[in-house]
């Protein structure tokens, strides 16, 4: 028989209130005031029909290029803290090169937006979360913190926000506080609206382009059908949404 200290049962008890608020899609905060989650109202703009994916042309992505970092910097109001040991990195250019070869290339590196996300399957409150059309979020109302995701993840592209973060640098789409795991969002403010996210929107060489992975006829699934591309350590199995590609 397994023993629990009082604290241990409280905070199982809180992850269990915390997942059958998450799955109603409301917390209530005090008789008669309600939370609405993010997680309701996300999913219920998802399409299920649509898996929202990226490519990534590493032939015209150069080192020492960071637009699409900017970007998403300014879009979503992120920016790296004096003092924290950890930086934001919701997007980051990373350099890498073959040392038997030495063939080298630049790419960007975000969330991948997993079919099978193994951030989700760790969280234990639901706050990470995979709508209907594959986009992977975290729902910062029900995080507790606790960085299982940023654990589980292969692509280390979740951050922890230690600082407080002053009002007049939250965006109104992406909330952010102090003491939450926060990611990459594909921009899904911009998707639902019928945009692009920002990152491929400053790519003015075209390296990053946006679309249904589901639909034939996009432009991004004709591509992927016109020669070979790669996800970012397939053998694991999480299916990522942002793929690689040399293209002609």
């Amino acid at each position: 028989m397994t023993s629990h200290s009082p604290d241990t049962r409280v905070d199982e008890a809180r992850r269990e209130f915390m997942k059958k608020s998450a799955a109603a899609g409301v917390i209530a905060l005090a008789p008669g005031v309600t939370l609405m989650t993010m997680s309701s109202e996300a999913a219920a703009k998802a399409d299920p029909k649509k898996r929202w994916g990226m490519l990534i042309d590493t032939t015209v992505c150069k080192s020492g290029c960071d637009k699409c970092v900017a970007a998403c910097k300014a879009e979503n109001g992120w920016e790296a803290k004096a003092g924290s040991p950890t930086d934001p990195q919701w997007i980051r250019k990373v350099d890498v090169k073959d040392p038997k070869t030495g063939f080298a290339m630049s790419l960007p590196v975000m969330c991948q937006h997993c079919a099978n996300p193994p951030c989700v399957d760790v969280c234990p409150t639901g706050a990470s979360m995979k709508r209907a059309d594959g986009i992977v979020l975290v729902n910062r109302h029900i995080c507790i913190g606790c960085r299982y995701c940023m654990m589980a993840c292969p692509y280390k592209a979740r951050s922890f926000e230690h600082h407080e973060v002053p009002e007049e640098e939250k965006a109104p789409w992406a909330p952010r506080g102090q003491g939450t795991v926060e990611a990459c969002t594909m921009c899904v403010h911009r998707v639902d609206a019928g945009g692009i996210p920002a990152c491929a929107e400053a790519c003015d060489k075209g390296a990053i382009l946006f679309g249904d992975l589901n639909d034939p006829d996009s432009d991004i699934s004709k591509r992927l059908a016109s020669g070979p591309s790669y996800q970012i350590r397939a053998d694991l199995g999480a299916d990522p949404g942002v793929r690689y590609a040399r293209l002609p």
